[in-house]
């Protein structure tokens, strides 16, 4: 599963065709995106207008990608005027939406032992991620972590899977990966039952040091989340000697590479060099930038 160069980017008329509220002001939005839903990968997002009387779109990052039944789902935290106005559709009302952008995640054979690291609203790409290696069968491995100190986009459950080397009594997962099969555990700070006492890096660290060498020249990780959580899971990372990849978040405005406002400092063989996060993004090599 190789990242492949961003392909065509399309402006959809969508559909709402659910919008499920959570604890702690989170939605999640499902909508009728076919072309979207078509060209979408893990780590890719959709640029959403929220509403008629707002001009600037919202990037988020989509979750799942149905293309046989032409919908995507969108997570989202309501902060601000634009997804407050977002979280106020309804079923039947029309998005305009433009996507998928940016560059996905790539998962390598030779490392099937998948750690994917998402934090708060970093959360989505991590399940899409786990959808489409599960469905690709072969070598993959995933295990998911999750973090959050708000309750989390689900109601967590006692898992089902032994994942050896995680913490005793960390048993809380997210129960939709665990009817596929894909094994998760939850981090947090906040005392919910069955979740890891600490930072969701704090329980990556955990796990990755229970792994022996041979175990270890398997493992690759993917995070997404806030920018300081990816730091510390490029320092995990670089002490275990593991590749990482990581999805980074940025104000945008056009989203498709024209206003380069969303630029950061990536370090490639020819030196330090700003790259757009919207398209030569999102997803980077976590050593690159961190």
């Amino acid at each position: 599963m190789s990242p492949a160069t961003r392909g065509s980017i399309y402006l959809e008329q969508a559909r709402v065709l659910s919008q499920l509220a959570y604890d702690g002001e989170q939605f999640v939005l499902r909508l009728a995106a076919p072309k979207c839903a078509a060209h979408a990968a893990p780590g890719s997002f959709a640029h959403i207008t929220c509403d008629e009387a707002i001009p600037m779109r919202r990037p988020l990052s989509i979750m799942r990608a149905d293309a046989a039944a032409g919908w995507i789902e969108i997570l989202y935290k309501v902060e601000g005027r634009g997804l407050h106005a977002l979280a106020a559709h309804k079923a039947g009302d029309t998005l305009s939406v433009l996507g998928p952008i940016g560059r996905p995640f790539g998962a390598h054979r030779e490392r099937p032992r998948t750690l994917l690291v998402g934090g708060g609203v970093g959360i989505p790409p991590m399940v899409f991620l786990a959808e489409r290696l599960r469905a690709a069968g072969g070598p993959w491995k995933p295990l998911v972590l999750m973090g959050s100190e708000i309750p989390f986009p689900f109601r967590p459950r006692p898992s089902t899977l032994i994942v050896p080397g995680i913490p005793d009594g960390t048993i809380a997962c997210m129960p939709l990966l665990d009817e596929w099969g894909v094994p998760s555990r939850l981090a947090s700070r906040s005392d919910f039952p069955g979740c890891f006492p600490g930072f969701v890096t704090q329980l990556a660290d955990a796990w990755l040091g229970s792994l022996g060498p041979a175990e270890l020249g398997e493992v690759e990780i993917f995070a997404c989340g806030p920018t300081p959580m990816l730091e510390v899971t490029a320092q995990v990372a670089r002490r275990y000697g593991v590749p990482c990849q990581v999805s980074l978040e940025e104000f945008m405005a056009c989203g498709v590479g024209g206003c380069a406002g969303c630029a950061v400092e990536v370090q490639t063989p020819e030196g330090p060099a700003m790259k757009r996060v919207c398209v030569d993004g999102p997803v980077f090599d976590a050593y690159t930038v961190f």
